[in-house]
């Protein structure tokens, strides 16, 4: 596994919920902020996007992608939009009773005069005790839009989404839900690149992933985390000294290797308990601990409950600490 692919898989839980809907005339609905990852695809047509935080409102064309890595709370309408009228915006779940249509359905014309707006919203649950820090660094708003030749992977999974959205088609359902764990690794994908290519980016991720050095060090501990890791192992097949590893990868990645290693074996062993059966020993084999005790033990100091009551909590919907946020049926 890469750090990408287990940084979603270590966060993500259940699949993606997500709405296609069809506006057009004069329309303005409100998304409050949520718990979760969200998304937004433009299939058809243009609309404006009006975030909460005061940031400034842009618009959205066919093809663009909307990142919400926090479930941050925004206006979503048909033109630019003053504050009075962003503030009696309809509520998102009203909004959609309106204009939803079934996922996988033959278009069908807007009811309204004016241009039509096809897009998809949805979300993505994550069990935040348990985000990778990459995810984190994630600013709360991020546009992916659409240009010739610019990210080509991600171009051609909405290409794929708008003709699977737009017509009945044979496994339809099936189709657009793995298209949408496609689009996320794509759009994290995006954001990496953009911002490996931004010499003012200040997150640190981006940068540690484009250190050779680093990036070869991360992909070890990432695909065999149960092993007997040490520094001077870790030095030795990344193919440079000690010191410069430490310095480097503690630079990039916060954390010094051994350090970010027991972190990400202690994410692992919580994702292993939330998601499976799995006994405790199998569980601790495989991050890399010789009995269940020890595991306990690294467990408990990490998240101040034991492995056993963490996956009981985990079963109840519940985080290691505080009760999580109810699922929502619809995909704001």
């Amino acid at each position: 596994m890469d750090v990408v692919s287990d940084a979603i898989s270590a966060a993500r839980v259940g699949q993606p919920v997500s709405n296609r809907i069809r506006a057009s005339g004069s329309w303005c609905t409100r998304i409050p902020s949520y718990d979760g990852l969200g998304f937004r695809v433009l299939l058809e047509g243009s609309c404006w996007l009006l975030p909460d935080d005061g940031g400034a409102p842009f618009v959205l064309t066919a093809g663009d992608v909307v990142l919400l890595p926090r479930g941050s709370g925004h206006v979503l309408a048909d033109a630019p939009t003053d504050g009075p009228t962003a503030a009696r915006a309809t509520p998102f779940d009203r909004w959609l009773e309106q204009h939803a249509l079934p996922v996988t359905h033959d278009r069908a014309p807007g009811g309204a005069p004016g241009p039509a707006v096809e897009m998809l919203c949805g979300k993505y649950h994550l069990d935040r005790g348990q985000a990778h820090p990459l995810l984190d660094e994630i600013p709360d708003i991020v546009h992916l839009p659409r240009r010739p030749g610019h990210h080509p992977e991600l171009q051609a999974a909405i290409d794929l989404l708008g003709r699977e959205a737009g017509a009945s088609r044979c496994g339809g359902d099936v189709a657009v839900a793995a298209l949408l764990d496609l689009l996320l690794v794509y759009m994290v994908r995006a954001w990496l690149t953009d911002s490996q290519a931004d010499s003012h980016c200040l997150a640190r991720w981006p940068a540690a992933l484009g250190d050779p050095v680093v990036a070869r060090a991360l992909r070890f501990l990432h695909e065999a985390p149960e092993a007997p890791w040490s520094n001077e192992e870790l030095a030795s097949r990344t193919g440079v000294s000690r010191a410069t590893l430490a310095r480097r990868f503690t630079s990039l990645v916060g954390r010094a290797p051994m350090a970010y290693l027991t972190w990400w074996r202690m994410s692992r062993a919580a994702a292993l308990l939330r998601d499976s059966t799995a006994s405790l020993d199998t569980v601790a084999r495989q991050v890399g601990y010789s009995s269940p005790y020890a595991l306990s033990h690294a467990f408990t100091r990490t998240f101040g409950t034991t492995p056993g009551r963490y996956r009981a909590r985990s079963a109840e919907g519940l985080s290691p600490t505080e009760r999580s946020a109810p699922a929502r049926t619809s995909a704001g």
